[in-house]
């Protein structure tokens, strides 16, 4: 069955860090570039930050651009996001995402309609 499963949000103080975590399971994972994105209440869903399918490039968003890393461990079917010196504008639901390794070299990285598997979401709330 395939699966990707986000764990590690919740409530942090601004300046705080969190560590997501995104299980994957029923497919290929070192086949497949992986991403988080965010979305906020009322806002569209973008992207965050991107890994390739090895683990050896990311991309990340310019407003998360030195607080937030992104890793992969192929081993264990995994992907993290590190998110530091947290903001309240950092609230969101987080989702993660897979698409075809290829698709990390795109100009339209980001663009949902390149993702094949999608996560649930879980939620961060940076409030003091």
């Amino acid at each position: 069955q395939l699966q990707l499963v986000e764990s590690g949000g919740g409530l942090a103080q601004p300046g705080g860090s969190l560590r997501l975590s995104c299980a994957a399971s029923g497919f290929t994972f070192n086949n497949y570039a992986m991403s988080w994105f965010r979305q906020a209440p009322g806002k569209e869903r973008e992207g965050v930050s991107g890994i390739s399918s090895a683990g050896g490039s990311t991309k990340y968003a310019d407003s998360v651009k030195g607080r937030f890393t992104i890793s992969r461990d192929n081993a264990k079917n995994t992907v993290y996001l590190r998110m530091n010196s947290l903001k309240p504008e950092d609230t969101a639901v987080y989702y993660c995402a897979a698409t075809r390794s290829t698709i990390y070299y795109s100009r339209t990285y980001f663009a949902e309609d390149n993702y094949d598997y999608w996560g649930q979401g879980t939620q961060v709330t940076v409030s003091s």
